[in-house]
Parts: structure tokens; sequence; C-alpha cells
């Protein structure tokens, strides 16, 4: 499918230092992009290098809505300790768990004085475009960037070229660097190939075009949150005030630790793993043509067609892929607002009080349901292998 941006704006990744304090960030020098999607109504937050494809990302974050926020960092407002920076820095944090992802702005700062950690009015408005698209709103962001002038800073518009052309949510269109790029703070340069959705049609200028079992684990995805809608939607809004902070089960599950975790399995494992993989994406991993729904004598050949090695990879690949990311993001959703007792009834995982408040018949909620949600997951598996 097709990647059409939001809003693209040049910026580099960061690393933080926490073995002394106050902690130390170090800027990397690669150029690179932060760039937003939109896909099954959730936004795609994502980072690349300015030579890899637009759907090639090395940072691809599916945001729930309202979890994250991006903001500017002030060492001025800062409660600890901390050192001066120089350079413009905006953190990505979440309100579910402890990560952050900080990334310094690469176009040339525009303070009158040379001031690099300055942040120019359109700094700090696409900042603000970005922390809005994270909650959920619908942003004009050509409108909104074309009203922004730095009237309190350097006048040399030239220098201050710091987006590729960008459309409004919902309209894309063709996003086009300006120059050569350059790795370091003065970087103005853009990315000058075709960013939008014609070069990437079918896989053209390099892109990968999307096959057939990605297709059918986006429907299979779907399907499953679709049968979860409307499943208790606002049965925690009680206990507003009483909430605790607790990771999604997209941050619990990154694939820096499934993706380890199927490469080391057993083939037993691994067998065990693909009978929760729609039977339709087993046969086209195979390589045989489906047409309809796969028998059992279908998906049967299938499997004993596919070596250990073609297994792991087709696990890997539905691991990795954002439709399952999407499935984790949309089940905490689910979960958050109340949908516990019968997802857990559906699943078969035994929950607390199966899945309500104690002496109440309203489900849980918020941060609590997700976290009971876990600990009945984890119940529910040693229970099955005593």
């Amino acid at each position: 499918m097709p990647i059409a941006p939001i809003i693209t704006f040049k910026a580099g990744r960061c690393e933080v230092d926490t073995s002394s304090k106050p902690y130390k960030v170090k800027p990397q020098p690669q150029p690179g992009y932060l760039y937003l999607y939109s896909e099954d109504d959730l936004v795609h937050f994502c980072w690349r290098e300015r030579d890899e494809p637009l759907d090639q990302p090395e940072l691809d974050l599916v945001m729930v809505p309202t979890d994250g926020t991006f903001v500017p960092y002030d060492h001025t407002k800062q409660v600890e300790q901390s050192s001066k920076t120089n350079g413009r820095l905006f953190v990505l944090k979440f309100s579910s768990s402890s990560d952050r992802h900080i990334f310094w702005l690469q176009s040339k700062p525009q303070s009158r004085d040379g001031d690099p950690s300055y942040f120019s009015p359109r700094d700090r408005k696409i900042g603000d475009i970005v922390n809005r698209l994270l909650q959920g709103e619908e942003v004009n962001v050509t409108r909104e960037l074309s009203a922004v002038r730095n009237v309190d800073d350097r006048r040399d518009d030239d220098d201050d070229e710091t987006m590729e052309d960008v459309g409004s949510r919902g309209q894309p269109r063709d996003h086009r660097g300006s120059g050569s790029g350059g790795a370091g703070p003065d970087a103005t340069g853009g990315d000058i190939r075709e960013e939008g959705e014609e070069s990437r049609e079918g896989g053209a200028d390099g892109a990968r075009a999307a096959s057939s079992s990605n297709v059918d684990a986006a429907a299979a995805v779907r399907n499953f949150l679709d049968s979860l809608k409307g499943q208790g939607a606002a049965g925690n809004r009680q206990q507003q005030g009483m909430d605790i902070p607790y990771p999604y089960l997209n941050h619990l599950l990154p694939t820096s630790i499934t993706v380890p975790t199927i490469e080391a399995a057993t083939p037993e494992y691994i067998d065990s793993l693909l009978n929760f993989v729609p039977p339709s994406i087993i046969v086209l991993a195979s390589g045989s043509a489906l047409n309809g729904e796969p028998s059992s004598e279908d998906i049967a050949t299938a499997r004993e067609a596919l070596s250990l090695e073609d297994k792991r990879s087709l696990l890997k690949k539905v691991l990795r892929s954002p439709q399952f990311q999407q499935a984790l993001a949309g089940l905490t959703m689910a979960l958050r607002d109340g949908g516990m007792p019968s997802i857990s009834e559906a699943l078969g995982i035994r929950v607390e009080n199966g899945g309500r408040l104690p002496g109440s018949s309203m489900p849980l909620g918020g941060g609590e349901a997700v976290r009971a949600f876990v600990e009945g997951v984890k119940k529910t598996v040693q229970g099955e292998k005593r």
C-alpha cells in the first residue's frame, strides 16, 4: 500500500548517555527525515535516513491516540540539573511507558544571535502539528505552516526550509526536497526523490509491492478487531482519577523481543505458533495457489512444504508487520475501554473477577484492565504447563 506522509521534516536521532548526571544527549550525524502517515485510523511515527526508501523506515511506531506527546526540550524548564543544549531537540514521550525518543532538527537555526538551541515560530509549529496528530486531531498541515512567519528571528527565509512539500491529512501529494542535504546541524537540503504515491505503486522506484499474503493478514487483523468493537466501550468511565499507568501491549511486545524468541524457538514451538496464523497465509507462503477458503488438506500440505526456516521467516514477517502492531494497539484500546470480560472469555484467558471490578458488574478499564489481562495471560500459561 503506498505511503502518503501527512508531514515530513528534516531531523536526526539522538543517543542518551546515562552513565553520569546530568545525562548527555549525543546527536547522531546521519541526515534523516521524521514523517507521519495514517493507516487504518492509526498514525505511524517514522524516521529514516534520507537515502532510504519511504517505506523502509528505521523507526516505525504505531501510535495509539493520546498515548504519545511530541514536545520541544527546554533545558531552562527542567526540574533536575540539565546542561544547556547546542541544538533544537524534540522529545517523543509516552503516557503508557517510560520510553523516550529524542530527535534534533537538522535545518539551519533561525536565531538572530546564532543561538543553535533557539526554536523559531516555524520550528514550534512543526512540533505542535506533530503533537496534535498524535492526539488524534485532524490538521491541515499546509494551511497552518503557510500562516507561520519567523517574525522574531532571522529573516533569511531561504535558510528556513525545514519542510518538504506536504499536504493536509487525507490529501496526499508529492513530497520533494530542495537541495543536496547535509549531515551537520546546518543541513538544509532535502531528499530529491519523489515521495508521492505515484513512485510507490506496484513496487516502483525500488519500493516493495504489497504481497497477497500481507493483504490477507491485514484482513484477518481487521476482522479480529471488528469483533472486539462495541464490547463495553464506556465501561471504565467511572474510574477516571483511579487509573494506573501501564504499558500498551504493542510496547510490551516489541520486535526486539519477539523476533529473537522466534529465532531461538524449538521446532515444536514454531509449529504451535503457526496454529495462530490465518491458514490462507500459510498456503500462500508455501507457494501454492489459493482459490477460496483452503481446506484442511490444503493447509496440511502447505505446512509440510515449508521448511523450519520458512516457518521462522513467516512468523517473523507477521511480528514485524504494521498490521500486527495495530492489532496489539487495537486490543489494548478495547481492554482499556471496558471490553475485558468478553475479550478474556473469547480468548480463554483466566482473569481476576472475570475482568470486572471487585463486587461489581462493571468491567475493569484503563491501565488496570491491561495489567489484569497480562497477569491473566501469565496465569493461564502457567496453569497449562502444570
